[in-house]
Order: structure tokens, then C-alpha cells, then sequence
């Protein structure tokens, strides 16, 4: 009797907090405040950066803070007005709004990924001419690609429309997974076969292997989530009565990765003799 009483009043409070506006401000404006710290964080370090090596321009490193910057501060005004954008139509826009910051936050990490694959390459004495318009492709053709489906929805709003765009999502993630597995596990692997002495071996070794960890488990659950979000409506991330779902689900994709990989790729280059920092042109 006492277990089924208990089985009866979770989902009863389970709803409450879902339904509750206060706690649905309270969860959109918690993550408002969470990606504005990290934005700050990601300037901050892009200051720091430009202050230490002025000379080298754009540099990949100061472009990857900088998108950063971008990425988290428009997320924390998307959530500072959620409640707004709930009421944005045509109702294509609302989905803009909401997923467009992540197709910017996959191009940020995966400028993490090309930076590697350079390194990669150039340690093994191979030609990166191919690398950069590999980037630029695959960006344009995901960027592309979710345009159209976005005027498809516009033009015909259907909820296969909305499946289709989300799964488009989560191939996007399952693909950014893949990247940082290949090219993180590739630059690990090499690390690991140089010398015990090798200065900095150790250091490096330990920042390829948890960023790679960090990312490629971050978009995986991304992909996941994305999978649910598209067919079950326990799931859903576009409304504003699943407030603690939406809290937990940036907190593990965006939030925590971004904050994670700043601290560990917090160090400052140094000021001359740089053999891997090299502008974008």
C-alpha cells in the first residue's frame, strides 16, 4: 500500500515541477547564468591570449575562444528570454533560435578537432593542404543542409518535418563523436609512443586524452538525446514545461564540456618559438 502511495505522488510532484512557472524561470534563467559565466570565462581567456600573442593574428586557438564567447553568450540571452521565444512564429523561428546556437557549437568544436588533425598530420610529415577545405566543406554542407529543412518546416510544418530536422541534429553530434574519437585517439596514440623524456609528453598527453573523452562523450549524449527528442514527448526540448530535463541536458552537452575543456586548455601560449600556431587565412 505504502509503495504504490509512493509510486502515485512522484509523478504527481514530477508534474507540478514541470507545470510550475516559477520553476521553469528558475531552471532557464540558472542556465542563462551558467553559459553567461562561460561565455565571460572563454573572453576572458581570448583577451588573455591576444595580450600574450598579439603578432600571430587569428590564430586557431583564438578563433576556437572566441566562437566560444559567441556561442555561450547568445545561449544565455536565448534563455534569459525563453519564455518569449516560446511565443515567436512563425514557429520554425523558435526552433532557429534554439538550434541554431548548437549547429555554431558544433563548428567551434570541430575547429578543436581540424587543430588536431593538423598537428597530426605535420608530425607525420603529411601535406594539411586538404584539411582546412575539408572544414569549410563539411560546415557548409551541414549548415546547408539544416537551412533547407528549416524552410521546408516553414513551408509545410508537419511533425515529420521536425523528426527529420532532429535527427539531422543528432547525425551532426554522432559525427563531431566520431571526429574527436578518430583524430583525439590518433593524437594520443602517437604522444604515447614518444620518449618518457620528451618534454611536455606527459602534460600533453593527459589534455588530448580528457578533452577527446569529454567532447566525444558530450556529443554522443547529444545524439542520444536528440534520437528521444525527436520521437518521444516525454522528451521534448522545445517546451517550457520540462524545465529540469532541459537543465540537465545542456548542463552535460554544452555547459560542463565547455566549461571543462577552458580549464584544461587554459594555459597561455608562449611568446616566441611556437611551431603549431598558426593563423587562419
Amino acid at each position: 500500500m505504502a509503495a504504490s502511495t509512493a509510486a502515485a505522488v512522484a509523478p504527481d510532484w514530477w508534474n507540478d515541477v514541470n507545470n510550475s512557472p516559477m520553476w521553469q524561470d528558475r531552471s532557464f534563467h540558472a542556465l542563462a547564468t551558467l553559459y553567461g559565466a562561460v561565455s565571460f570565462v572563454a573572453l576572458v581567456q581570448l583577451i588573455r591570449i591576444e595580450c600574450r600573442v598579439p603578432e600571430y593574428g587569428w590564430t586557431t586557438q583564438k578563433v576556437f575562444h572566441f566562437m566560444n564567447f559567441i556561442v555561450n553568450g547568445v545561449r544565455s540571452i536565448v534563455f534569459v528570454l525563453r519564455r518569449d521565444v516560446q511565443l515567436v512564429q512563425p514557429e520554425v523561428f523558435q526552433h532557429v533560435l534554439i538550434d541554431f546556437p548548437g549547429l555554431a557549437f558544433f563548428t567551434t568544436y570541430a575547429l578543436l578537432v581540424l587543430f588536431w588533425a593538423e598537428i597530426y598530420y605535420q608530425a607525420r610529415a603529411m601535406s594539411t593542404d586538404g584539411l582546412r577545405p575539408a572544414f569549410y566543406t563539411i560546415n557548409g554542407v551541414v549548415y546547408a543542409i539544416q537551412i533547407i529543412l528549416w524552410m521546408a518546416l516553414w513551408w509545410k510544418p508537419v511533425r515529420a518535418m521536425v523528426i527529420l530536422s532532429k535527427m539531422f541534429f543528432a547525425a551532426t553530434s554522432l559525427f563531431a563523436a566520431l571526429g574527436f574519437l578518430l583524430y583525439g585517439g590518433r593524437l594520443f596514440l602517437m604522444l604515447q609512443r614518444f620518449p618518457v623524456e620528451s618534454k611536455g609528453r606527459r602534460k600533453k598527453l593527459n589534455e588530448v586524452g580528457y578533452v577527446t573523452t569529454i567532447c566525444f562523450s558530450g556529443f554522443l549524449i547529444r545524439c542520444v538525446m536528440m534520437c528521444l527528442n525527436a520521437f518521444d514527448k516525454e522528451a521534448d526540448l522545445d517546451v517550457l514545461n520540462h524545465p529540469i530535463l532541459n537543465f540537465f541536458y545542456y548542463l552535460l552537452v554544452e555547459i560542463v564540456p565547455s566549461a571543462l575543456v577552458l580549464f584544461i586548455l587554459r594555459k597561455l601560449p608562449p611568446k616566441r618559438g611556437i611551431t603549431q600556431y598558426h593563423p587562419i587565412h
